[in-house]
């Protein structure tokens, strides 16, 4: 073997090209030395004494993962507060429970107590008699020993006498007392009976009667969870070391953790947290618990083969239900996370819609209405925005937040749907203006980007730059219609894209997420996400995104009794949420609750002060042939163009389908004319030869603020 070994020195010119212009800065010398027959050295180093600073290494590893010395709840004024208050609540309601049952328990300790008089009658005339010594003395004179049992029976008379002296003048005393008592004090008389005789009750139970103090059996909360169970029940879905390499590794205790516990496992070596994501209901079936108490999720920020897994006391499908944090007062802001819910740990989650759409997805009866109630009534609770909200079912579940609509539709005629098209095609209208807007101010107006923010709308509020959300239930009703559903597709789309960065949000529901209700030009766009229960994971990837069920992002796990619990993602990252319970009654209070705010504040518009509302429209017909131009294809024939538009814009372009194709490509021309765009003679192999067309390069490019 050859080894060769180059050594730097300094203080001497380097060989001509033997380095870069930047080493012949540093480096001045190089010598390659060849050794021959050289002996092949290990790639470990070999193990020497441990450095003189790891016992500070260790401590500080230690320091930046220690428990906190003082426990959360003592730390927090709000938990200690919150803590003692539900400890009071347990006490207060077991002493409360009992109390009111104590009629009860004298009556059970009645009954019982001629069986305890008569043992303890019994026990007393053996404790008399001195029966246990009895078979001592049996067997002394069984064995004729006369010294034995003449001692015995001194032994026995000496200790009888007393005892019966003792229970004749307890007798007679007890006896005149009560005579007496009957004739001078029956009342108290008879209350120390009774108080005695449930006393004496309580030697009366049978060794098969049932308790004498009922007890509450709290089906729903669990037994703790330790590391032997985690470790059983991981074995039993195949998840464990094979022969020869570490199984399952615990990188902390079991420990409480809110309502519940918490464990976390180290994976065996290639087996990733999503293998057990993946098999969750077998994991709640091998620990025996039901599988809306165990949680299992990745910590990415250790590595992939780390599994966290939570487990509930109690189950959070049969628990109450906590309480939406604005219910009784408060005031919202969109410009900040909104409280929608809550994790299976009970913690408050809050959603953000400034700067990103939603998009929520479910099957019939997963909880749609729940998740929509809580989202549009936060946003009613902000003064300064403006609510378009498009109820395509039909049955008034939105109803509460009507007084404070800009625009409210709910219903699921075509005029309905007409009325969301144009309330998107106002949207972009308006996204237009903001952007012109936008465009002009000074970049020290926008330091951190050219988006609509509080502070401009405050700043400016002529240019009226508060957050407009767009709300489309039962959106499916617009993109399956067959004379409505391109255009949608490409208004939600756009305003999704471009909208958003200019306080435009839109907001879409749909009971169907499959293909064809749910385009994916308008799921792939959306920022945020909300799947409820699904049946398969294709409806479950259209929600959620593409790859989301292989990530362990999975409602198809969620039962649809569980109604508003569905998966929340924003980007590649996920996790269990439930939609605050609103009630009806109580959306109304909230809902009058918002009208009174805007009223004070002075931001009622549209609808909800009795103008009528002009959603405007400022797309041309360069927008819509860009929104129907074949994917791909560069020139078109104008009777094909005419054509799709008919489709895409009936409203406009219908009647010009009446016409012959020399008539219709006319029309489309002069429709044409005053953006200075021309139709041509084109030959068009693939269709029908020569005829006048378009070509897509002839179209001015788009642009926001256009």
């Amino acid at each position: 073997m050859t080894e060769t070994v180059i050594h730097l020195h300094k203080d001497s010119p380097p060989a001509p090209d033997a380095f870069t212009d930047e080493a012949r800065g540093t480096l001045t010398e190089t010598i390659i030395d060849v050794v021959h027959d050289a002996e092949p050295r290990p790639v470990d180093p070999p193990a020497g004494p441990a450095p003189a600073d790891s016992w500070i290494a260790e401590r500080q590893a230690y320091l930046a993962e220690a428990p906190p010395v003082v426990p959360t709840f003592l730390r927090n004024a709000a938990e200690f507060v919150n803590a003692a208050r539900w400890t009071a609540s347990y006490y207060g309601h077991v002493t409360a429970f009992h109390a009111i049952r104590l009629p009860v328990y004298a009556l059970r300790l009645l009954t019982r107590a001629p069986r305890g008089l008569a043992r303890m009658i019994l026990r007393w005339g053996r404790w008399v008699a001195d029966t246990e010594a009895r078979p001592v003395e049996a067997k002394a004179a069984a064995s004729a020993d006369i010294e034995a049992w003449l001692t015995l029976s001194r032994e026995h008379s000496r200790r009888v006498r007393p005892r019966r002296v003792a229970s004749l003048a307890v007798a007679t005393a007890t006896g005149i007392t009560t005579l007496v008592g009957c004739f001078l004090s029956p009342g108290w008389t008879l209350t120390a009976t009774l108080a005695a005789a449930t006393l004496v009750g309580l030697n009366g139970k049978k060794h098969d009667s049932r308790p004498l103090v009922t007890r509450y059996v709290a089906t729903n909360v669990l037994r703790r969870l330790d590391s032997t169970e985690v470790i059983d029940a991981l074995a039993a879905i195949g998840i464990e070391g094979k022969k020869g390499r570490r199984g399952v590794e615990f990188a902390a205790e079991v420990m409480r953790d809110g309502p519940g516990w918490r464990a976390e496992v180290d994976l065996p070596p290639g087996i990733e947290a999503t293998a057990v994501l993946e098999k969750r209901a077998a994991l709640a079936a091998a620990m025996r618990r039901p599988i809306s108490t165990v949680w299992p999720s990745a910590d990415r920020t250790a590595h992939p083969g780390r599994l966290v897994l939570w487990v509930a006391q109690r189950d959070p499908a049969k628990a109450g239900r906590k309480l939406w944090p604005l219910m009784k007062q408060g005031t919202a802001d969109v410009y900040e996370p909104l409280p929608y819910g809550f994790d299976p740990r009970g913690n408050l989650i809050e959603i953000t819609l400034m700067y990103s759409n939603l998009l929520v997805g479910g099957i019939p009866g997963s909880g749609k209405t729940s998740c929509a109630l809580a989202i549009v009534l936060g946003v009613a609770l902000d003064p300064t925005a403006e609510l378009w909200i498009y109820e395509l079912k039909g049955s008034g579940d939105l109803d509460s937040v009507k007084p404070v609509c800009h625009r409210y539709v709910s219903g699921d005629e075509d005029e309905d749907l007409e009325a969301a098209l144009a309330g998107m095609r106002s949207g972009i209208a308006e996204y237009q203006r903001r952007a012109k807007f936008i465009k002009s101010l000074p970049a020290s107006e926008v330091p951190d980007g050219r988006r609509v923010t509080r502070a401009l709308a405050e700043k400016y509020p002529e240019q009226r730059l508060g957050p407009r959300v767009i709300v489309i239930d039962e959106v499916q009703e617009l993109f399956t219609h067959a004379d409505y559903k391109d255009e949608a597709a490409a208004l939600a789309t756009r305003l999704i894209k471009k909208g958003r960065a200019y306080g435009l949000i839109l907001i879409l529901l749909t009971q169907n997420p499959d293909a064809p209700s749910l385009p994916s030009s308008v799921s792939s766009s959306v920022g945020t996400r909300l799947c409820l229960a699904v049946m398969d994971w294709r409806a479950n990837n259209n929600v959620l995104g593409t790859g989301a069920y292989d990530r362990g992002l999975r409602a198809t796990d969620i039962s649809i009794d569980e109604q508003g619990t569905g998966i929340l993602a924003r980007g590649r990252e996920g996790f269990t949420v439930r939609a605050a319970f609103i009630k009806q009654t109580e959306a109304e209070d909230i809902g009058k609750r918002a009208l009174a705010l805007r009223m004070a504040a002075g931001t009622l518009t549209g609808q909800a002060v009795g103008a009528a509302v002009e959603e405007q429209d400022v797309e041309t017909i360069l927008d819509h042939l860009r929104a129907i131009w074949p994917d791909g294809v560069e020139t078109v024939h104008s009777h094909r163009l005419v054509e799709a538009l008919a489709a895409y814009r009936a409203d406009l372009y219908r009647p010009w389908l009446d016409m012959d194709a020399a008539g219709a490509s006319t029309a489309l021309s002069a429709a044409l004319k005053p953006f200075k765009v021309s139709t041509r003679q084109l030959t068009i192999r693939e269709c029908c030869g020569g005829a006048k067309g378009l070509r897509y390069a002839d179209l001015p490019a788009a642009e926001d603020g256009e």
